[in-house]
């Protein structure tokens, strides 16, 4: 979990803007990044869950390793 220090600064009296520290905001935005990956990578298993597969063994003698 990312610890962050956030100052919120308000306008008319109504919380509007949020300020982070850069190196807070970098954290943040490569967690999200990693979020993203993760969320297409689970979406491409799920795509390939019935593809035929192969075992690694045929595999190797197929390819003559």
């Amino acid at each position: 979990m990312v610890t962050i220090h956030p100052k919120i600064l308000e306008r008319d009296g109504k919380k509007a803007f949020v300020v982070l520290p850069y190196e807070e905001f970098v954290m943040i935005e490569e967690e999200l990044q990693e979020y993203e990956d993760l969320k297409e990578l689970r979406a491409a298993k799920a795509e390939e869950a019935d593809a035929p597969t192969v075992p690694l063994r045929d595999a190797k003698k197929e390819l003559g390793l």
